[in-house]
């Protein structure tokens, strides 16, 4: 009996091995880096037109820091498998830093372009302060914690597009990059202070360990297929969200930067649900959770087709179902990925950098991906050739659902 009192005490103390407190501390320091990769979004009705970009062109604004993220996620992130965690985080948000200043100041198209990659590559260190987290904790509770500072993460990027607006259209959008510099600054400083140690068991070389990465991809299954659907929702998400604020500066929207800051406020509510979405994984309901994920982000497109044929008329109505639309295709986005990234972290604890570096920059290439796609779509067609091809990217995600085999 004394035996089994001393094991549930020592389930405990693990469990609470991180704090209420380092969980915020976690989810705001992931939610104030994020910023920096989906800004561009909302800010490309302005960068294009200050450098001669046009409407096609703009995607590849948002693509800049999405690339740069993946490249930060492949080549950077593995080194959390070989230096200790802290001071690596915190070198690499003095480049985001400093990569944020230099975005204030870039003087031409290109120079912006090249900036924005490197910041993006930078702000790798966020699959490097979600796997500290994870650590933290025991497998159970695992998914619960990774949905709540997942939650702060998704309020970032939600939250990134209203706030760029609003400073852009008051300030200029270089007055961003200002802001998020300064936000970077501070929060190094109380990382510096609170972000806990955490030395990496293996002592692998750098090489080997970038080199290990197709290796880790051929032999995990589950990392495959979550990577897979994770980058079709990231490839969607991004694919409209580069888009809207094109259509709702139509009519009958008409909307300004202030307009389509409010707008995308909207949309962080979905960012409400994503540690019920980790819950859920808990509970074993993972693949039911992903599967709904996927039917959401398909409805999701197709009110915002019917939402957005509108040209004239009343336009509330319109842009009440945009706006839903947009919840629910946030809900889920969120959903795959949360429920994704709570599988990848319990395969294998040696590789934890590695596997979230895998799986994170696998969907951010989708995210560039849809990036790149929604200028090219915009100029061809319109609103409705993005949401067209928004509707095949979810069924396609919902397609591996029913052909791979439930974990």
């Amino acid at each position: 009996m004394s035996s089994n009192v001393s094991d549930a005490a020592g389930a405990v103390s693990r469990r609470a091995s991180i704090t209420g407190w380092q969980v915020i501390l976690f989810a705001t320091a992931v939610g104030v880096i994020v910023t920096n990769l989906f800004a561009p979004q909302t800010l490309v009705g302005l960068i294009g037109p200050a450098f001669g970009f046009g409407s096609g062109m703009g995607g590849l604004v948002a693509m800049a820091t999405l690339l740069g993220y993946a490249a930060g996620l492949f080549f950077l992130v593995p080194l959390a498998d070989l230096l200790e965690n802290r001071t690596l985080v915190l070198r690499m948000l003095g480049g985001a830093v400093l990569a944020a200043i230099a975005a204030m100041l870039a003087p031409s198209a290109v120079v912006l372009m090249v900036i924005l990659f490197v910041l993006g590559a930078a702000c790798s260190a966020i699959q490097i302060l979600v796997p500290i987290a994870a650590s933290m904790v025991e497998p159970e509770w695992r998914g619960r914690v990774i949905g709540d500072v997942m939650s702060g993460l998704m309020i970032g990027i939600l939250l990134a597009r209203p706030a760029a607006s609003l400073i852009a259209d008051t300030f200029g959008w270089r007055a961003f990059y200002g802001t998020s510099a300064t936000a970077m600054l501070l929060l190094g400083a109380v990382l510096a202070l609170r972000l806990p140690r955490r030395q990496p068991a293996g002592d692998t070389g750098y090489p080997a360990l970038v080199g290990s990465l197709w290796g880790l991809l051929r032999s995990e299954p589950e990392l495959r297929r979550h990577s897979l659907t994770a980058s079709l929702a990231m490839a969607a998400f991004s694919l409209f969200w580069t888009s809207v604020a094109l259509r709702l500066a139509e009519p009958p929207f008409d909307l300004g930067q202030r307009g389509i800051a409010l707008f995308a406020l909207a949309g962080a509510g979905g960012a409400v649900v994503t540690p019920l979405f980790g819950r859920a994984g808990d509970r074993g309901w993972t693949r039911a959770g992903t599967i709904l994920s996927h039917c959401l982000m398909i409805f999701a497109f197709g009110l915002s087709a019917w939402a957005g044929f509108a040209r004239s008329g009343p336009w509330l109505l319109p842009l009440l179902l945009l706006g839903g639309s947009a919840v629910l295709l946030d809900i889920g986005v969120t959903g795959d990925q949360t429920l994704g990234r709570r599988v990848i972290n319990l395969l294998q604890p040696e590789a934890r950098g590695r596997l979230n570096g895998l799986f994170v920059g696998l969907f951010f290439l989708g995210g560039a991906a849809g990036s790149a796609m929604a200028g090219v779509a915009w100029a061809w067609g319109g609103w409705p050739t993005v949401c067209v091809i928004g509707v095949v990217i979810a069924m396609a995600a919902l397609l591996v659902d029913c052909l791979f085999r439930a974990s």
